[in-house]
């Protein structure tokens, strides 16, 4: 699996998907507590701030399985 096809293909694979979700629950959940942590303790968790939410923990599982993806196709070569 080679280019952007391969790293699609692997943001589904069993494998790579156990890091990142371990790594986007943690890296997530600090960056939520810091981006809108006072905002949900507020009460003000709006539309666009639970999209925000949501891309705060979707770019730390695309970010790991990306390295993991890069790491095996490196040792492949």
């Amino acid at each position: 699996m080679k280019g952007g096809l391969g790293y699609l293909r692997s943001l589904l694979q069993p494998e790579m998907m156990v890091t990142g979700l371990k790594v986007s629950a943690l890296v997530g959940t600090v960056l939520f507590a810091i981006n809108h942590g006072s905002a949900l303790i507020q009460r003000k968790m709006d539309r666009s701030r639970w999209i925000s939410a949501g891309v705060t923990y979707l770019i730390p599982y695309l970010v790991s399985v990306h390295g993991q993806y890069t790491s095996e196709t490196r040792k492949k070569n």
